[in-house]
């Protein structure tokens, strides 16, 4: 049985090549081999400690010694590319490599994200980064780094202007409208880009998708003849089934023109057009006369800088009713939440430029705030809270049930948005089911009231109603 940390070679099927005639020149092994076995065990941690594989450009092999096996390796294509990856090091550097192609997983993505967090906790104090820096800068260099595509991405980027609603504009319209085609690969036939809501394990993502519409409607007691707005509406998904299945007249908003197309589209061909509406509006151009009953958004807050957020939910206290409700579904951050504020953690957060992903290639200038900052805001401005659910394994499966899509259709994907943007959402997923499953972000529905003036709410004693099948 072969040791844990042992070095081993892969083997081709082919025979063993002839020993050496004499006087022969005897290529010399690389000297790059063991400089990098040095760095990776360092970085990653000894071969004993890791449940994964590693294999470098020449099939040298590390296997993992760790237990449950491994459903993952890590493959270094060029010999240049730890010493890339590692010569400034940080969560970006790592992910870039994985977008470039000089570093590839094999297996399950989202085990392999644990990775960011191992090298994280071996580099961010001093004493590691002293220890790793003069072992990488001898790694070899004398290969071609890979370009990492100019897609749109960083296209976008350019033209995200510093000032913050413009940049929040930009932020939205950069992410959604990588095109209709490429969502509808891998999203459910509604379009919903947001957590499901599991009754069962065995529940598919269409299941999941329309068990959260009804979630949704049900916490908000919706009825026949609600004005119910949904802010940053998406594809309208969820204000078409609250008009077909509630009979409330609802109109819905997004910043993507893409989105609002395609809503509108399907609006049509329903013939609900009396009574549904998607439309493209900021929702701080909403007319200062616009009431409502019910209101919604599902996964705006992560856009709105934590320190407008107040602002941001006292337009929506002014929008509705007395008596109103607004459900909230966002993501929020766990991290900030049990933060403190020594100089060494702060020290680390700088080196590891932790997020630098996400703000760089998928939703630049987001930034997820806990839960309790989201409820001071909310109540600051007169909201009352009345329920809050935590949905946080329901978004692990859904991020997974995506992520198995977008690999079924990776041709028509790669075909529509090229190879690198096809790596950057599986990456952007498979870290977020990552996060989801290690409690390192949250989904929060957080259920607000708009009491009237006399304190009423008119909210039954108990949550039964949430579960009940509407009339």
């Amino acid at each position: 049985m072969s040791q844990p940390n042992r070095i081993e070679l892969i083997k081709d099927t082919l025979p063993p090549p002839p020993p050496p005639s004499p006087g022969s020149d005897v290529e010399r092994p690389d000297p790059a081999i063991a400089r990098t076995v040095a760095v990776l065990d360092l970085a990653f941690g000894p071969p004993s400690q890791r449940n994964y594989d590693i294999r470098l450009w020449d099939g040298t092999l590390q296997r993992g010694g760790l237990t449950p096996a491994a459903d993952f390796s890590m493959v270094f294509q060029r010999r240049g590319a730890l010493r890339r990856m590692l010569i400034r090091p940080s969560e970006l550097s790592i992910v870039e490599a994985l977008i470039s192609g000089d570093v590839e997983i094999e297996g399950n993505m989202e085990s392999a994200m644990g990775l960011s967090d191992t090298i994280g906790r071996n580099v961010q104090s001093g004493g590691g980064l002293a220890k790793l820096i003069p072992r990488v800068v001898v790694l070899p260099k004398d290969d071609e780094a890979p370009r990492i595509e100019e897609s749109r991405y960083r296209r976008g980027l350019r033209l995200i202007t510093t000032r913050k609603r413009k940049a929040a504009e930009s932020e939205i319209r950069f992410h959604y409208d990588v095109g209709n085609e490429f969502y509808a690969l891998w999203l459910d036939p509604r379009m919903l880009y947001s957590c499901g809501y599991y009754k069962k394990a065995t529940d598919d993502l269409a299941t999941a998708q329309l068990n959260k519409l009804d979630h949704i409607c049900r916490k908000l007691r919706l009825q026949p003849g609600d004005r119910y707005l949904d802010i940053g509406c998406g594809w309208g998904g969820l204000v078409m089934h609250a008009v077909e299945n509630y009979g409330v007249l609802g109109r819905g908003i997004t910043l993507s023109a893409a989105q609002a197309e395609w809503a509108q589209k399907r609006i049509a061909e329903k013939g609900i057009g009396d009574r549904c509406t998607v439309e493209v509006m900021d929702f701080r151009d909403l007319p200062a006369d616009a009431r409502f009953e019910k209101m919604s958004s599902v996964g705006v807050t992560e856009h709105i800088p934590e320190d407008q957020q107040v602002d941001h939910f006292r337009r929506v206290f002014a929008a509705l009713e007395p008596g109103g409700l607004f459900m909230n579904h966002c993501e929020v951050s766990t991290r900030t939440a049990r933060r403190t504020h020594s100089a060494g953690e702060k020290f680390s957060r700088w080196l590891w430029k932790r997020d630098q992903f996400i703000d760089k290639y998928v939703f630049p200038d987001g930034k997820l705030v806990p839960l309790a900052s989201i409820i001071r805001a909310a109540e600051k401005v007169g909201f009352e809270t009345r329920d809050v659910e935590s949905l946080r394994e329901h978004y692990a499966m859904t991020l997974r049930a995506w992520v198995r899509g977008l690999e079924h259709r990776k041709s028509e994907a790669v075909r529509l948005v090229g190879e690198r943007t096809y790596l950057v959402w599986k990456l952007y997923m498979s870290a977020g089911a990552y996060g989801f499953r290690t409690a390192g972000i949250n989904l929060a529905q957080t259920l607000l009231a708009k009491p009237r003036p006399d304190g009423s709410s008119n909210m039954p004693l108990t949550r039964e109603y949430m579960y009940q099948t509407p009339v």
